[in-house]
């Protein structure tokens, strides 16, 4: 097999996965539906064997191209970070500065912290990846995370910020309606909103409260801010940060401290930005701003 098989290959390899078709990745990635073709054809024949078939609705995977999936999005991550390296080296505060975070924290409270950030440093470009899932930092998945979880891994600068305290809230319409549970058990007689999964955060939560399990849930979404915006609407209870159920004042807290947890929150960065000065403002920048959060203030 070939040893110098060209970045773009596998940059068009992962972009028919996502598309399902060789015209998806062709407009996806900027090329000609022929160079897509002779792109994939080049990688089939330097693994010998082929990795995508033929099907009604498109392009469908072998087992050969699932598993080389996770060693190409490894290789793009690679990529994307040596580009942010790169794009910051003229002027100090110049360049793109990934950071990610849980979507709630990404929606609700990262944009004035950004904002701040971007008032100082105008050259910045600030990704910010939304997600629930960790992005690996040794992978350069992004540059920045922050994290509702204390890191394990080595080689990462680690700044624990505090604990977010959250609550079961509800509106305050839906507590008129239906009543206010004044113990655990009476939330049996209430609309419970959680998750339509069985997440890390359900499994912490039933340990110390039982009767929060996926089956209890009148409304279940995978979307923390799906869940946060039904307990806006006043479709039923469910769990929020107490730092954004305070700025609502139509959102009211029940069966507290009963039902109360702290998720611990972290900033972390790899330790070989600590010299990056874009990185170390964003990072700055984000422990000022998730502090004060965290304070109440």
């Amino acid at each position: 097999m070939a040893s110098n098989l060209s970045w773009e290959l596998y940059r068009t390899f992962l972009a028919v996965l996502t598309e399902g078709s060789l015209s998806g990745a062709a407009r996806a990635l900027g090329i000609t539906q022929p160079t897509a073709g002779r792109h994939v054809e080049a990688l089939e024949a330097a693994f010998g064997q082929p990795l995508f078939t033929r099907s009604q609705t498109g392009l469908l995977p072998t087992e050969a191209a699932t598993a080389l999936r996770g060693y190409a999005e490894a290789m793009r991550s690679t990529a994307a970070a040596l580009e942010r390296a790169a794009s910051g080296r003229g002027e100090a505060m110049s360049g793109v500065v990934r950071i990610s975070a849980s979507e709630v924290i990404s929606v609700e409270v990262l944009p004035p912290v950004i904002a701040q950030l971007r008032r100082a440093h105008p050259g910045l470009v600030v990704e910010l990846v939304a997600t629930n899932r960790l992005q690996d930092l040794l992978q350069r998945e992004a540059d920045i995370a922050v994290r509702m979880t204390r890191p394990v891994q080595e080689m990462l600068i680690a700044r624990r910020i505090g604990a977010v305290e959250v609550g079961l809230h509800a509106r305050d319409d839906y507590l008129a309606a239906h009543g206010t549970p004044a113990t655990p058990d009476d939330l049996a007689n209430h609309a419970l909103i959680g998750f339509d999964e069985t997440t890390p955060f359900l499994r912490a939560a039933a340990k110390g409260f039982p009767a929060w399990r996926r089956e209890a849930f009148s409304i279940r979404s995978g979307s923390d801010l799906a869940q946060l915006a039904m307990i806006r609407a006043g479709c039923g209870i469910g769990f929020c940060q107490a730092g954004i159920a305070r700025r609502d004042p139509r959102l009211v807290r029940v069966l507290a401290p009963a039902c109360t947890f702290a998720l611990e929150t972290w900033i972390t960065m790899h330790e070989d930005l600590r010299g990056n000065p874009r990185c170390k403002a964003a990072f700055d920048a984000l422990v000022a701003g998730l502090g004060a959060y965290v304070a109440g203030e």
